[in-house]
């Protein structure tokens, strides 16, 4: 439509009913708006003839000022303020064509309302827009999708659509924005006088819009007026129009203080947090530096019990508390940077730094107050423990000092064999090492009861009187063990000659039998192999062991003939022999019985070994049959890695069609498990079997599944990464175009060195795919993140002017957990927090201002009104008193607060 209007009366002459419908509804129109201004008309024609309140409607409806109008009553002074009114219509791009200042003052009834509809055009019409279209088809559009959803409502134009005529059209209108008003099920399309009052009675009882129609002129005229319509319409689009755009800012306003409030209300729990937390540790080390010592163990002992409650029971829930209160700091200082609102500054004394420094104080002196108990404590077990100890060591040397004298001044040796002497000989030698050993026990008794003494101990006269009578009896022990060793000497050596006979068989007998019982021990070894080649090796071993059996035959042969000489030695000198060589327990009779048990034992061995390769042969079968699967499955993965990793380079096309071609790539994987499955099978087989390698193939099972898992890992990722960019894309308002400009510069950029190779592959796939690396280039090879040198070429490139402390803190921003990498969702966030708008002071000020109704103050009524309860009392209870200039009692400064919530205050 062009930005002018302009109207000729004539257009208006074929118009029936005119003189019915139109000075009812202008009237009503007028009268909506002079109402604001304290008057109203009765006759349109007569009450605009002077001027004044056709320049008051003006300045009511367009919030200008007019010039002042001329005070006198005369003709000429009226024709002076229409001409002052035209001329404002005139200043708004209106051609007002046959229509003079003459006419309206004469209360010319055509001119007149011809006028009114020209002021109802420019000023309630004309402004209209809704998708390009202005004026007349706009507030037609406007009514056609308001009116859509509703049944037997079907709106074409202003004056011969049936839904005007029925009254269905206005009553859907009034639905659709305030279904509480009407219940639109109950309305019927043969009753139109009914719901066209309905709709007149309610818009002008709730929304503010006067009856401007007749119900029964609208029925009964065939063609309802169109420009009554259209006047009454705009009513409704202007007021529901008001009410969407209250509702935008009183939403936005909303959206603003519930971030306040949430804010506030972490700020809060961190000084309670922060202060209980203080109060504690204030409490705490008073008791921690209290180093009165007590005089007895139980109650140094009971300190430390209650150190040791205070470190299991008391403390820990402090730990937690301050672990806590840290996320909590630094979770509210996210939210606040993401909010655009200034940091936190706790009160004095509670910042982390404050509480990290009382933590240090209290663990330096809980450290200190540990040394001390430990310190205490173990002087007073020191003097415990010594008087313990001597009575211990005492206890211990008299037991093994009972009955010693005795045995030493017996004569036992005066009726002994040569191998009894010999036998009581080294028994007596044994006696004097111990004895010996025992030298340093009564030094240490000695040693303790000195101590005992220069500390003081209260029973220190008994504990040298025992110490002085183990020191006596020492002495006698030593005598008495030298008078008993010269004594064995001298009868030893009448016994020699027999003795070396023993010698001999007992030198002779200790190998053989420690041979027989090897050989016992191998023929009846458990052996466990794992090839046939391990099994030829035991039996090629159990044949050269049976080819050694002849010649230890004989060296038995020889034992057995010393003991037969011994024998033979003694009937002829008549020496009478006790039966038991003292130089071994072994008899001629032993080492015969263990000669029969070897040769019985080997046979069995012969079974064993021959029954072994049985199994082993079979176990082959079951390696190669293993081999030869798993030698196309591993491959197969690793075509399918090499291709996963082509895909995800080499995607194009829409994002949607990405994810559906990575979908069914996946599907087609999933479906070779089967393969996967009957290698299970047979790997069962050979656990069962016991089979812990295969030379046949460089591929285990564990390989096969690591392959296979990290094949699916790798396209689950890959589907994961392009939904991740779907959501980041609709979340974040980004264009598919933005999108693919932030995927090409963060691919350009995301490249890895053949050292980075994913090390978790099995072996036998790494070096397939460090190949495949080199073929493809260093460049095509990515991983889905970018080092710090690469991101800041990466910024570089899509022109950030980068120093070293802005770099720094953009590095803070995408790589907050100093990872020293930067992942593409990091990425995509940042360059979206670089575009996306955010919410500004001056946005949220200039919502306030539309629920203000334009005013520089709010009221207490209106903030009720047109917010929830809880965010109205939020900023009832914050907002300073408004002083200026245009003040009312009541009147609240939206604008200094707006400026609060985005700058330094205590909000």
């Amino acid at each position: 439509c062009s930005s002018q209007v302009s109207w000729c009366p004539s257009a208006m002459l074929g118009m029936p009913r005119w003189h019915c419908q139109h000075p009812q509804t202008f009237t009503a129109w007028c009268n909506s708006h002079l109402r604001k201004a304290g008057t109203q008309i009765e006759i349109i024609e007569e009450d605009f003839r002077n001027g004044l309140k056709l320049m008051l409607l003006l300045e009511v409806i367009s919030g200008e000022r007019l010039p002042k109008p001329d005070k006198g009553k005369m003709r000429f002074h009226k024709i002076a303020n229409v001409n002052k009114a035209l001329d404002f219509i005139a200043s708004k791009g209106v051609k007002l064509i046959s229509i003079g200042a003459e006419e309206i003052v004469d209360g010319n009834v055509k001119m007149t309302l011809g006028m009114i509809w020209t002021i109802i055009l420019r000023f309630a019409i004309q402004d209209i827009s809704v998708e390009e279209t202005s004026a007349k088809e706009g507030l037609l559009l406007w009514c056609q999708r308001k009116t859509a959803p509703y049944r037997n409502v079907n709106v074409q134009n202003f004056h011969i659509s049936p839904s005007w005529k029925d009254g269905l059209a206005l009553c859907a209108l009034i639905h659709r924005h305030r279904p509480d008003l009407i219940d639109y099920s109950k309305l019927r399309k043969d009753d139109p006088i009914g719901n066209l009052n309905t709709a007149f009675e309610v818009a002008e009882k709730y929304l503010d819009i006067p009856k401007m129609l007749d119900a029964e002129d609208i029925v009964n005229t065939p063609k309802p007026d169109e420009k009554a319509i259209m006047t009454y319409v705009s009513c409704f689009y202007h007021a529901f129009a008001g009410a969407e755009q209250a509702e935008t800012a009183a939403n936005r306003i909303c959206k603003v203080l519930a971030v306040n409030q949430e804010n506030e209300k972490l700020m809060e729990e961190y000084e309670k947090l922060a202060s209980e937390l203080l109060e504690w540790i204030r409490r705490t080390i008073p008791w921690l530096e209290n180093r009165l010592p007590e005089k007895t163990m139980r109650a140094m002992q009971q300190k430390l019990e209650d150190f040791r409650d205070y470190r299991r029971i008391h403390k820990p829930p402090r730990v937690q508390e301050k672990c806590q209160l840290e996320i909590n700091f630094n979770t509210l200082q996210t939210k606040l940077r993401l909010s655009n609102r200034p940091a936190f500054m706790p009160s004095e004394g509670k910042m982390v730094s404050d509480i990290a420094n009382a933590w240090k104080g209290l663990e330096q002196v809980e450290k200190g107050y540990e040394e001390w108990l430990l310190t205490e404590i173990r002087r007073l077990e020191r003097l415990d423990h010594l008087a313990e100890k001597f009575k211990q060591k005492c206890a211990l040397h008299e037991g093994w000092t009972a009955g010693k004298e005795d045995l030493l001044s017996q004569k036992d040796y005066e009726s002994a064999s040569l191998m009894e002497i010999r036998a009581l000989m080294r028994k007596h030698e044994a006696f004097e090492s111990d004895l010996a050993a025992h030298q340093d026990r009564v030094e240490q008794i000695a040693a303790i009861a000195q101590e005992l003494n220069e500390l003081d101990y209260h029973d220190a006269a008994t504990v040298n009187a025992r110490c002085q009578g183990i020191c006596d009896q020492w002495d006698n022990l030593g005598t008495l063990t030298q008078k008993r060793r010269d004594a064995l000497e001298r009868v030893e050596k009448l016994w020699e000659t027999i003795d070396q006979l023993y010698l001999e068989f007992s030198k002779r007998a200790a190998p053989f039998n420690n041979w027989m019982d090897g050989a016992m021990e191998d023929l009846q070894d458990m052996f466990i192999v794992h090839s046939i080649e391990e099994m030829q090796s035991l039996i090629t071993a159990h044949e050269q062991f049976k080819a050694t059996l002849p010649e230890a035959d004989k060296e038995r042969m020889a034992i057995i003939g010393i003991q037969n000489e011994i024998l033979k030695i003694a009937q002829t000198y008549g020496i009478k022999l006790s039966g038991v060589n003292p130089y071994t327990i072994l008899s001629s009779q032993d080492i015969a019985n263990k000669w029969e048990n070897v040769k019985q034992l080997v046979p069995h061995r012969d079974q064993t070994l021959q029954e072994e390769l049985a199994r082993q042969q079979a176990n082959e079968r079951l390696r190669r049959q293993f081999a030869a699967q798993a030698n196309v499955i591993g491959p197969w993965i690793q075509t399918k890695m090499e291709e996963i990793g082509h895909i995800s380079v080499d995607m194009t096309g829409s994002l949607e069609d990405q994810m559906n071609n990575l979908k069914q790539y996946e599907q087609n994987t999933i479906n070779y498990k089967s393969n996967i499955d009957k290698l299970e099978g047979d790997h069962q087989l050979i656990q069962e079997a016991l089979i812990f390698d295969n030379k046949h193939t460089n591929y285990t099972m564990e390989h096969i599944r690591v392959g296979w898992e990290q094949l699916l890992t790798t396209i689950a990722r890959t589907i994961n990464e392009v939904e991740n960019q779907i959501l980041t894309r609709d979340a974040k308002g980004i264009s598919q175009e933005q999108l693919n400009e932030f995927r090409a510069s963060f691919n350009h950029f995301d490249r890895v060195r053949p050292t980075s190779l994913n090390h978790r592959l099995y072996p036998c796939i790494q070096i397939q795919v460090q190949v495949l690396y080199y073929r493809l280039g260093n460049q095509q090879k990515r991983n889905g993140m970018m080092d710090p040198d690469d991101f800041r070429a990466c910024l570089i490139s899509m022109g950030y002017d980068l120093g070293e402390v802005e770099f720094a803190r953009i590095m803070t921003l995408v790589d907050s957990n100093n990872t020293g990498v930067v992942t593409f969702q990091a990425f995509i966030d940042f360059m979206t927090r670089e575009t996306a708008e955010t919410d500004t002071a001056e946005q949220v000020m200039a919502s306030f201002k539309i629920l203000a109704s334009d005013k520089t103050y709010i009221t207490v009524e209106e903030l009720r009104r047109e917010l929830p309860p809880e965010q109205a009392e939020y900023c009832i209870t914050r907002m300073t008193q408004y002083t200026g200039a245009d003040s009312i009692p009541g009147a609240l400064d939206y604008i200094s607060f707006s400026s609060a919530l985005y700058g330094e205050s205590d909000l």
